[in-house]
């Protein structure tokens, strides 16, 4: 397949960073994963990033990174898109998954975290770290996923982007996961040269919407699609309040999620809108029956469930692609 490198505005809109299903016993469950697309895509999400942090990449094999991503290019259709994240700690790990996405998957674009051990001492070991692995798919986009949070990767990007441009020659942009505004902002302005910058933080979106985001990777949109798709609507019309008052509720979603550990309440509340992704893998925790019917309650108390992603509109999906 031939790849075209991507302009800043092919990535328009929500992306919504996906959760790997499980089963009771921890295997994955790849029967959901098709519900997880046609729900995305009901709820006009725009594309998925998969085996990122939501979907537990770092706790999952090398073979059931392949085997999910197949899956998704299975279910996937039209110009549904497609990021399949390749970070390992193990950069030939991360080769493997890479040259999978492009001969495989045919993925619209990959995405590399920075290692977490062993780590790159400065921005040109980070660039070169990453133009090896982009090296195993030299005809798909790439983009560095940058959330220092994690891997305690905390290089300003506006100086990434500048060497990046110039080292890998499938280089596109950011997912920009962290809450460096100002940073975030250089990035942006640097924009003349063609890079997409993906926002990653959900509660910030309206902020990096005023500073001239198109486009966000967020794990919340999984659950609450409708709620982003308003921020983004209203705020693109120019309603400014509306847009606030959505955001405002984002906000309290994701501390509500917080408060029952973020990760592991997210999958509990997809169970709640009726995607059952199951328990998470050790270390994380997943929520035991009594912390789930009380999360369950406070959903209710915020509102969640007068703007969560529908399943019931699965009848109309097909329409609508």
């Amino acid at each position: 397949m031939t790849h075209q490198l991507i302009s800043h505005h092919t990535f328009h809109g929500l992306i919504a960073a996906v959760h790997t299903p499980m089963y009771a016993d921890k295997r994955i469950n790849f029967g959901i994963i098709e519900t997880q697309y046609l729900t995305l895509a009901a709820n006009k999400i725009k594309g998925a990033f998969v085996c990122g942090t939501t979907g537990e990449c770092m706790s999952l094999t090398v073979a059931e990174r392949l085997k999910t991503a197949e899956k998704w290019r299975e279910v996937v259709k039209n110009d549904f898109k497609l990021i399949i994240h390749v970070g390992h700690n193990c950069i030939e790990d991360s080769k493997t998954i890479a040259a999978h996405s492009e001969s495989v998957i045919a993925a619209d674009a990959i995405s590399v975290v920075g290692p977490s051990y062993f780590r790159p001492e400065c921005i040109n070991d980070l660039v070169l770290y990453c133009r090896e692995i982009a090296s195993a798919a030299p005809r798909t986009p790439f983009f560095y996923y940058h959330m220092p949070s994690i891997n305690g990767l905390n290089f300003p990007m506006i100086e990434f982007i500048k060497i990046a441009s110039k080292k890998i020659p499938t280089f596109v942009g950011l997912k920009y996961t962290d809450d460096d505004m100002m940073d975030f902002s250089q990035c942006l302005a640097f924009n003349g040269n063609g890079k997409n910058i993906l926002f990653g933080r959900d509660e910030y979106l309206l902020y990096a919407l005023t500073m001239g985001a198109k486009s966000a990777v967020g794990s919340t949109y999984n659950l609450a699609a409708p709620l982003y798709n308003q921020i983004m609507t209203a705020f693109e019309s120019g309603d400014v309040a509306a847009a606030q008052k959505h955001q405002t509720a984002a906000i309290l979603l994701v501390v509500t999620l917080k408060k029952y550990r973020l990760m592991e309440a997210q999958k509990a509340a997809m169970k709640a809108i009726g995607i059952d992704c199951g328990p998470c893998r050790l270390p994380l925790r997943s929520l035991t029956e009594n912390e789930y019917q009380s999360l369950y309650a406070d959903l209710r108390k915020i509102g969640f469930f007068s703007y969560c992603s529908k399943i019931n509109q699965l009848s109309n999906v097909n329409s609508a692609l």
